[in-house]
């Protein structure tokens, strides 16, 4: 028995050591080559491709046509995987390799015809943007299809293989990144399903208007929709949702529901003269505010060609520097949230439910059959309806159909961003040349969706704000604005025409500085009404106070103003928590922890987190009797109703602090986060963490969202801050981790514009895809503590100053 026991031992460990043994020739034949000499048989001339000591990829190319190629292939190089899943996301292909789990998404873009319009679009581009275009695909196939390298796990445990990008998928991940920042229909779909349980003043105070201004209009929202007969019978409408069977699925039911803007999200931006910095040149800083994910949605090149020089963060997908600099500018992105989406009601026709009503009277739909193939299953026909006004949207978003009656009435979406004429990667291009303040205003000209609140500056020490991009304008007697659904039969609710270039919002920068904060950006006296839903003002003010508090900003300031966590939110509300009583037994010593505390969202402090607990319940238990708990779910973690709280306990309402007043709701808020975070964290308040709590989570998809795989894959850290602070921590309120960070800044630079600068970057993840590479990760603390790596642009390869880390030689 003991010989045989012995033996099996020794199979177990042998085959063990045959296991890790090809494990470990996997990941080795997986991870790129960086080094020494590889063909690349699309390229016509030799092309250098070195990485610097700070991880930043430079191409050293002779012709600006290699520098895309050898970009494409770069990205096909250290992003396969994510070029993969992009492509499919906005194919609506992912459920041929994922299952039925993703067919929701896949039937939303569908619906939306992402790839139907980017057909059209490129069409459109002048020629050499789509020999640009050409050449960037060109490198991501060539890549595949001769380097050799072994794909990454992603491709293995689905079994599938990079599909053939285009140069079409380019321009559609244009319109996916349009898609995340430049939607508004989440916001006007959120009113409509409240405006069935709440009068007019009511919702006004669930969805306010920006801080000062009174509501954009004055009809009666609630009136008119009951007068129509849009909304199902609210025993139907308030039935839950079915949960979402596994979190693959909930990932996709997310992407479904949250498409649109969501309260808290953006980005910050501002620029510094010459006038108010030590070196007598322009300083200028940006954390554009996206998704967390791993790997992290930008990866830093740096393109270097005759005619082209620029350096900073690209997006895999595009062949050009989205945020960065050249050698004479440098300019930084916030979204300036325009309302350029409108939902409009369709009515059927009651006799014949092909047919909706238009002006002239019943049309049919127009319609087309998609058809979605599903791993392990039938394939799916999803029929897209398009009228007048645009596709059919409740058709691929179940909780219209939760609220309205879709036997009546259906939603189409208007959206810019679809329209032929949109031509933002020729901006991107443009951009990339340009040397001066001016060539990138001149170049904004052609960027359409979304419309980006852009600071620039040169080297010369000019300065600039201008809004790239293009808004509808709508008429006088539109008398809902973009606001809510409008009745699409009428006339007077369609756009009449686009916002001038020349008349987009701008400044010249006379007070020495800017910023924007997704605030709004329009003065008082602006003649045109662009939308009205911008972010409330807390992270900008903050910015200004501190850039007003130095009289000479240097580039430590600047990194100073990009870590402050004091969030104003929280110094709004703490009055009333102060005030809160409650009788549990951690009650003392939670009061303890927030004595002294100023709204500062430190990562190693326990007052954030009960804080945040507090608030979250405090909107629950106010905001839920009104609304009721199904259509509350609905709408919450896009939204946070926070300005409804400040409302209604600064002025003591009766009506949202019903029964027992709002000193009993604190309280009982206090008590049930007590609850929450005992059960959670223990019974000591003093061990409690916000950063544990409010970590950073970079969630790989689609293995986030499997158990085993997930800590493997996604990227996590300890972050402080909160929705509302500069170094924002935005977190949904749903799910199992309520409070982890989700959106955060997915990228940190600030450009020094003076003779020999140095200017920086980070983000959250690495550079690399590969989840076996060093490089995967080894941002992560760095940008949790606010730390950069440099961004230079040496001469050339063999510049003698620079120590290159690898330096690999292309050739055809």
């Amino acid at each position: 028995m003991k010989v045989w026991f012995r033996r099996a031992l020794w199979a177990l460990a042998s085959a063990l050591v045959v296991l890790v043994g090809i494990s470990g020739l996997y990941a080795y034949k997986a991870l790129p080559t960086l080094d020494g000499t590889a063909q690349a048989p699309g390229l016509r001339a030799e092309t250098t491709v070195a990485r610097d000591a700070a991880d930043i990829t430079h191409i050293f190319a002779q012709s600006p046509r290699d520098a895309w190629y050898a970009l494409g292939r770069v990205h096909a190089q250290e992003r396969g995987w994510q070029l993969e899943l992009q492509r499919r996301t906005m194919h609506g292909e992912l459920s041929a390799v994922l299952g039925d789990a993703t067919v929701g998404t896949d039937r939303l873009m569908r619906t939306l015809g992402i790839l139907r319009a980017a057909r059209r679009q490129l069409e459109g581009l002048p020629a050499d943007t789509r020999e640009a275009l050409q050449a960037y695909a060109d490198g991501i196939n060539d890549f595949h299809a001769h380097a050799g390298q072994a794909l990454s796990p992603e491709f293995l445990v689905l079994r599938t293989r990079p599909g053939v990008w285009q140069p079409e998928d380019s321009v559609g991940w244009a319109l996916m990144m349009a898609l995340d920042l430049g939607g508004n229909w989440g916001t006007e779909f959120a009113r409509l399903a409240a405006a069935q349980v709440l009068d007019n003043e009511r919702l006004w105070q669930l969805f306010p208007p920006y801080p000062g201004e009174a509501p954009a209009i004055t009809l009666d929202l609630p009136a008119l929709y009951h007068r129509l007969g849009v909304f199902r019978p609210l025993a139907t409408a308030q039935a839950a949702p079915a949960p979402a069977t596994d979190s693959l699925r909930a990932w996709s039911d997310a992407v479904v529901a949250h498409a649109g803007n969501v309260d808290g999200r953006g980005s910050n931006n501002w620029v510094v003269a010459g006038s108010h910095t030590t070196t007598g040149k322009p300083l200028l800083a940006n954390d554009p505010h996206l998704g967390l994910n791993a790997p992290a949605l930008w990866y830093f090149a740096r393109l270097h060609a005759p005619g082209l020089d620029v350096i900073g963060a690209t997006l895999p997908g595009m062949p050009f520097v989205v945020l960065g600099r050249t050698a004479g500018a440098a300019w930084a992105f916030t979204n300036t949230g325009p309302d350029v989406q409108d939902l409009y009601l369709e009515q059927i026709d009651p006799q014949d439910a092909t047919r909706y009503r238009t002006p002239e009277g019943w049309t049919a739909f127009e319609t087309r059959t998609e058809t979605i193939a599903v791993r392990g299953g039938p394939d799916i026909t999803h029929t897209v309806r398009t009228t007048r006004n645009g596709p059919v949207l409740s058709d691929a978003q179940p909780q219209h159909g939760r609220v309205i009656d879709t036997s009546r009435y259906v939603l189409a979406l208007r959206w810019s961003a679809l329209d032929d004429d949109n031509q933002t990667v020729l901006a991107g291009f443009r951009m990339n040349a340009a040397q001066t303040v001016q060539e990138l205003i001149d170049a904004g000209a052609y960027h359409h969706s979304p419309m980006q609140s852009v600071l620039m500056a040169d080297t010369a020490g000019a300065v600039a704000f201008r809004a790239f991009g293009k808004v509808p304008l709508r008429g006088q007697d539109n008398d809902i604005r973009g606001i809510a659904p409008a009745p699409g039969w009428m006339d007077r609710y369609a756009w009449t025409g686009w916002l001038p270039y020349a008349d987009t919002p701008q400044s010249t920068v006379p007070d020495g500085w800017y910023a924007t904060a997704n605030q709004r950006v329009t003065p008082p006296d602006y003649p045109y009404f662009i939308g009205q839903d911008w972010a409330v003002p807390y992270r900008q003010e903050r910015i200004e106070s501190l850039l007003g508090a130095t009289t000479r900003h240097d580039v430590a300031s600047m990194r100073a103003i990009q870590a402050d966590i004091v969030s104003l939110a929280t110094r709004r509300l703490m009055p009333h928590l102060h005030e809160a009583r409650s009788d549990h037994p951690l009650a003392e010593a939670a009061h303890q922890e927030l004595a002294g505390f100023d709204g500062t969202m430190g990562a190693d402090a326990a007052a954030p987190l009960i804080f945040a607990a507090w608030a979250d319940e405090l909107a629950r238990g106010m905001v839920v009797p009104r609304l009721g708990e199904a259509r509350f779910a609905l709408l919450y973690g896009r939204r946070n109703f926070r300005q409804t709280v400040e409302h209604a306990l600064e002025t003591n309402d009766a009506w949202w602090c019903a029964p027992a007043g709002c000193a009993a709701h604190t309280g009982a808020a206090l008590t049930r986060a007590l609850e929450r975070l005992q059960a959670r964290y223990g019974d000591d308040v003093h061990a409690w963490r916000w950063g544990e709590a409010h970590a950073a989570l970079s969630t790989h998809r689609p293995f986030g969202n499997v158990a085993a795989l997930a800590p493997l894959f996604d990227v996590r850290v300890d972050a402080g801050g909160d929705g509302y602070t500069i170094n924002v921590g935005q977190y949904n309120l749903t799910g199992e981790e309520p409070f982890a960070t989700r959106h955060a800044a997915s990228l940190r630079a600030i450009y020094d514009l003076s003779d020999g600068g140095q200017s920086r970057f980070i983000y959250q993840t690495g550079q690399s895809g590969l989840v076996f590479s060093s490089r995967y990760r080894d941002m992560r603390e760095p940008w949790a503590a606010v730390q950069y790596r440099p961004l230079r642009m040496p001469a050339a390869p063999d510049d003698q100053a620079t120590d290159w880390a690898h330096v690999q030689r292309l050739t055809p």
